[in-house]
């Protein structure tokens, strides 16, 4: 018999479920995704730390879970609510259920919930702080949950960047034409991936690392990772990319994307409900041309702030804003959606082929 299970949120409101996975209580911000499929990538995704994540896909868990789709070393997300966990799952790679592999992964889930109804609420009045719970009552758990430290007080970035320098699937064969360095801020494996299909050499870095120690890896290119939190709170790493600027080529992802405008003095604010899902319109200013785009976010720069020769390429069509930004001179540009898709659409993959192209005639 399942446990009964409560998602208690920072209003007082209160959801009644059925406790899966780890069986423990968690806090965390609590947000929504809109994807249809792609939840073995969700839970993976380290820019979901320090969150409580709600597909608002109704059924969870039917193609079980697979060797080939996890976005890092483990799961990251604090818990997971769900309205239906599926118990039989039904794919020729599937090795196991979700329940066992959050409970595996030591990460607290609920189902039975109404997540469209919830959904509705963190749109209507912003996404908040909240606990999942088999053991608490509502008003013990609400008393806990207020003296959690806020989302937006912790620098997350840290919890999940690697702890030291390494080469991405290394292997003997010396012909790669690229070297890149990937800033680490919670960099997904595709993104990985995709840089290397391309004939790259990929050196992973921590998001502590310096400018000139990067530098002395002979990199030909920069890529800034995607990753959890606020970026008000990551001046160390602003400082590195801003000593980086001018240094060598660089592509922001996400995450990315905010460094490269807070290095250039511009600011970010942080969204009412975020964007994550796989299905968020964004056009391009150069072409006309309208992506859907993977997102996962929640936080944007404020584009009145922009200065030192950056402007906006891309839009939000939902509710606009910055989706992408360039340099007028240097060799620069970044993207708040993410091109490496994983879950999402895969049209936006074209953007690697941009920054490896951007690398001719600059090769250190």
């Amino acid at each position: 018999m399942k446990k009964t299970a409560r998602l208690v949120l920072a209003d007082g409101s209160v959801y009644e479920g059925l406790s899966f996975g780890a069986e423990r209580d968690t806090f965390g911000e609590v947000v929504f995704n809109t994807s249809m499929t792609g939840y073995q990538e969700m839970l993976t995704d380290p820019s979901y730390a320090g969150q409580i994540v709600i597909p608002t896909f109704p059924l969870i868990g039917n193609y079980g879970i697979n060797e080939n789709d996890d976005e890092s070393d483990r799961i990251q997300v604090k818990g997971f609510v769900v309205r239906e966990e599926c118990l039989e799952p039904s794919h020729y790679q599937s090795f196991e259920t979700i329940h066992h592999y959050l409970h595996n992964g030591g990460t607290p889930g609920i189902s039975g919930l109404d997540t469209r109804a919830i959904t509705r609420k963190l749109r209507s009045v912003g996404v908040m702080m909240g606990v999942i719970t088999t053991k608490l009552s509502p008003a013990e758990a609400l008393t806990q949950l207020k003296q959690q430290p806020d989302y937006g007080s912790i620098d997350f970035i840290k919890q999940v960047s690697t702890d030291k320098t390494y080469e991405w699937e290394k292997d003997k064969s010396p012909v790669n034409k690229y070297h890149i360095v990937v800033f680490d801020c919670g960099t997904k494996r595709n993104i990985l991936r995709l840089l290397k299909t391309r004939g790259c050499k990929v050196t992973v870095v921590p998001c502590t690392a310096t400018a000139s120690s990067i530098l002395k890896l002979k990199p030909d290119g920069i890529l800034l990772s995607p990753g959890p939190g606020d970026p008000e709170l990551l001046d160390y790493a602003v400082k590195t990319v801003r000593d980086l600027i001018g240094k060598r080529p660089i592509m922001g992802i996400c995450l990315g994307n905010q460094l490269i405008a807070r290095a250039f003095g511009a600011r970010t604010f942080k969204l009412k409900f975020g964007h994550r899902g796989g299905n968020h319109p964004v056009k391009e200013y150069a072409t006309g041309r309208v992506h859907i785009t993977a997102q996962n976010h929640g936080y944007a720069v404020d584009p009145d702030t922009l200065k030192d020769g950056l402007e906006v390429t891309h839009i939000n069509l939902n509710d606009g804003t910055v989706e992408g930004l360039r340099h007028k001179e240097l060799p620069i540009f970044s993207i708040q959606y993410h091109s490496e898709d994983s879950p999402g659409p895969m049209d936006n993959r074209y953007l690697f082929d941009r920054f490896v192209k951007m690398l001719e005639g600059t090769k250190h």
